[in-house]
């Protein structure tokens, strides 16, 4: 996620002088708050204009909290933040901190990048603004694991929330293994890891099988599973389309009601897999208007909006949801 903000106070995220990384007295280590439950990464409405529809990001917001949410995430992925200007991207971040404090819910901001310095000038940005931060592992310049270890390090050591690791290999171009991820949970100030490999694979049965606190599923279509090995909950797009469902879903693993998870969760995927046919978020934010929640259904280039048998095969799919 290479991207900047401006935050409340006018400080610009990403934009500040670079500070050296042989920082003076870094701060003492954060207490990591629970990640657990399901967190939606809400999507950034548009309206006809082209704006941002910011009641109805309000709205949306307060919706999935209603719901059932445990927290919202800003300036994820789903939010498309690299085509958000930074009058945008500061405005998205208030709104969503808004609603969390009248809530008493969780908020996650998505900030950092690949340069280490500039990632410690976006942190400090969010003092006072947020609960954690997701930061990708550094994409493209495939640090290797040593080096993905000594960037979290860095950050952990001098951010003023705590830090949500975001493995995304396919997007990052670093693959990781359970012990370089067992090391990152393990570093003062991590909160928690949200794991998208796209699959359900070795490293996370693995990581879950060790009893690390704080692994979410990232991969919508794998969250039932992951929930089932132990995964403290989700981070997930589609919860936007069935947020009731998905909060239901982690309690009734959480519960021991196999039965009606394993079912759940199977409904939950084909949900997914459906919301994710298409890159995300087209595909969400097309069912979002369809069902009158959102202005229109546009995303920002390089994305097109969502096609129109896509967005029926997912309607179709919440539909079945909703009959239950």
């Amino acid at each position: 996620m290479n991207w900047t903000c401006t935050m409340p106070g006018g400080r610009l995220v990403g934009m500040e002088p670079l500070e050296p990384l042989e920082a003076p007295e870094p701060r003492a280590p954060l207490a990591p708050p629970a990640l657990h439950g399901i967190h939606v990464p809400l999507v950034t409405p548009f309206a006809a204009d082209g704006s941002v529809a910011v009641d109805a990001l309000e709205g949306l917001a307060r919706d999935v909290l209603a719901q059932g949410a445990t927290g919202l995430v800003a300036l994820g992925t789903t939010g498309e933040p690299a085509t958000l200007d930074e009058e945008e991207r500061q405005t998205v971040v208030e709104v969503l901190a808004r609603v969390a404090r009248a809530h008493g819910a969780h908020l996650t901001v998505g900030a950092g990048s690949g340069d280490t310095r500039r990632s410690v000038g976006a942190l400090a940005a969010l003092d006072g603004v947020a609960d954690a931060a997701l930061v990708t592992v550094p994409a493209f310049v495939r640090a290797g694991g040593p080096g993905v270890l000594a960037h979290f390090r860095h950050l952990a050591a001098h951010s003023p929330v705590p830090l949500v690791v975001y493995h995304v290999p396919h997007r990052t171009g670093q693959p990781l293994g359970a012990d370089v991820l067992g090391e990152l949970l393990r570093l003062p100030g991590v909160a928690g890891l949200k794991y998208a490999t796209g699959s359900l694979d070795e490293a996370a049965v693995e990581l879950l099988g060790a009893g690390h606190d704080g692994v979410t599923a990232g991969d919508d279509t794998y969250l039932s599973p992951m929930l089932a090995l132990g995964a403290a909950g989700g981070i997930t797009a589609s919860a936007h389309l069935a947020t009731a469902r998905h909060a239901e879903l982690a309690d009734a693993w959480r519960k021991g009601d196999t039965d009606r998870a394993r079912e759940l969760g199977h409904r939950l995927a084909a949900l997914a897999r459906a919301a994710f046919a298409e890159p995300n978020p087209a595909v969400v934010k097309g069912v979002l208007h369809a069902r009158g929640r959102i202005p229109t259904p546009d995303v920002r280039l390089p994305l097109l909006p969502a096609t129109a048998p896509a967005v029926a095969a997912a309607l179709e799919r919440l539909a079945a949801l909703d009959e239950d």
